[in-house]
């Protein structure tokens, strides 16, 4: 005797094979092989230039296909994929932007000549309303630069929830190997926030310099033969000097990130990638694996080198969302981070900051905090990467959204989407 649930699942079953096959979306390449033999051999050597100094067309074919130009370490997915409920919204794409050519709809804009974007999506209460794909497959998985800091302050969170990490000790309590240079003393959370005072600035990147040096060690900046042979030997030894005493003003560095990282290996046991597979990605239900631009000797670039995709992204920012369930049954992002991130920062770093332009970007801007560039005052907590890459949270909202871009080949020219995002989201999520 067949039961109702037998007969109704006969049904479906048959429903199924009288419907035929459910077909993927066609598949389309990212390139042919024309183009990536071409641009395989636009590449400099390494030893004469740093393959990132590339702008336009050649800098979104690199972004997009690192892993066939330089080593790197994986960063793992397990378990089913959490799939993301689609309900778009059309009046995003109509949404009208202000553009210095006027008024255009988002979506127009995102596929203009005045854009270098390649990808937005924009989840709300954890479903995708808008996803747009001017310039790569959705497949892909470029480089996500600076975006990559906010792994290791939020692995850095969850062990000081754990009673690991005490951020007001000092980073050498916990790496002594730091001893003796210029991080000696420097507390975890001064770290943490590009208060560190060190004095090895992003914005002094030239050959011989500080920042340059730390990214040769790295292997993502030409070699001399004073370079130090890993980023851990290179900070032991640092004696650059600093700008000002710990805790004073802002002066953003990945040498602080890569600190921070170090500290995550030490304290976890593990390299840095295992510990964002243990921690985030097996347990977000990914679409897939992500990696570490690791160019020397197998040491992730943690301070820009992560690479996943859109999607992916975008469910790891679901982490600080009342709509974290979508993705994690685990509360991984815990209630007393996300409050310090909209309420600990500290305004003073960047009325203090070493540069003229952080000190006069303040316009609806909090402060800075946990390697997130800023807090704005209707809580959008952002992170943003050197060329035109996005992460921008708003709990409060229950707004997540993600972009990916390049820079033109005048390098500079591009108009930034992040002002447009935050227009289309204020007008249609509230500013409150």
């Amino acid at each position: 005797m067949v039961g109702t649930t037998g007969l109704a699942l006969a049904a479906v079953s048959l429903g199924a094979l009288l419907a035929g096959p459910v077909l993927a979306a066609p598949f389309v390449p990212a390139a042919t092989v024309e183009q990536n033999l071409r641009q395989q051999h636009r590449v400099p050597a390494p030893e004469q230039e740093v393959w990132w100094k590339a702008t336009g067309t050649d800098m979104a074919w690199n972004n997009k296909h690192l892993g066939e130009l330089y080593p790197s370490v994986p960063v793992y997915r397990d378990g089913p994929v959490r799939p993301l409920a689609s309900a778009l919204r059309a009046d995003i794409a109509h949404f009208l932007v202000d553009t210095p050519r006027g008024k255009m709809r988002f979506t127009d804009f995102l596929d203009s000549d005045q854009s270098t974007n390649m990808a937005v999506v924009i989840l709300a209460q954890g479903k995708i309303v808008f996803e747009h794909y001017a310039r790569m497959q959705p497949y892909e998985k470029p480089i996500w630069w600076s975006v990559s800091k906010v792994f290791t302050s939020s692995l850095i969170a969850i062990l000081e929830d754990r009673g690991l990490v005490d951020v007001s000790k000092p980073v050498d309590f916990y790496l002594p190997e730091l001893r003796g240079s210029d991080f000696d003393g420097i507390t975890v959370r001064n770290v943490l926030d590009m208060a560190s005072g060190v004095d090895c600035s992003d914005g002094t990147y030239q050959r011989g310099s500080c920042y340059y040096e730390f990214e040769a060690s790295m292997g993502d900046a030409v070699r001399s033969a004073t370079s130090a042979d890993t980023p851990y030997a290179f900070l032991s030894t640092l004696h650059a000097g600093h700008w000002a005493a710990q805790g004073v003003g802002f002066d953003y560095s990945g040498v602080n990130t890569f600190v921070l990282s170090w500290l995550v290996e030490r304290v976890m046991g593990m390299p840095f990638q295992d510990a964002v597979t243990q921690e985030f990605w097996r347990k977000m239900g990914a679409e897939g694996d992500a990696s570490f631009l690791a160019a020397r000797h197998g040491v992730a670039l943690t301070s820009g080198g992560f690479m996943a995709k859109a999607r992916d992204m975008a469910r790891f920012g679901l982490l600080f969302t009342p709509s974290r369930r979508v993705v994690s049954s685990e509360r991984i992002i815990s209630t007393r981070y996300l409050d310090l991130l909209k309420k600990g920062g500290r305004p003073s770093l960047l009325q203090n900051a070493r540069y003229a332009a952080d000190r006069q970007a303040l316009q609806d801007v909090k402060y800075n905090v946990y390697q997130w560039d800023r807090i704005y005052t209707n809580n959008d907590i952002y992170k943003g990467g050197w060329a035109g890459q996005g992460l921008l949270i708003n709990p409060d909202r229950d707004v997540v959204a993600v972009y990916l871009g390049y820079l033109k080949d005048d390098d500079g020219s591009e108009v930034d989407v992040l002002p447009r995002l935050r227009q289309v989201l204020d007008g249609l999520y509230g500013t409150h």
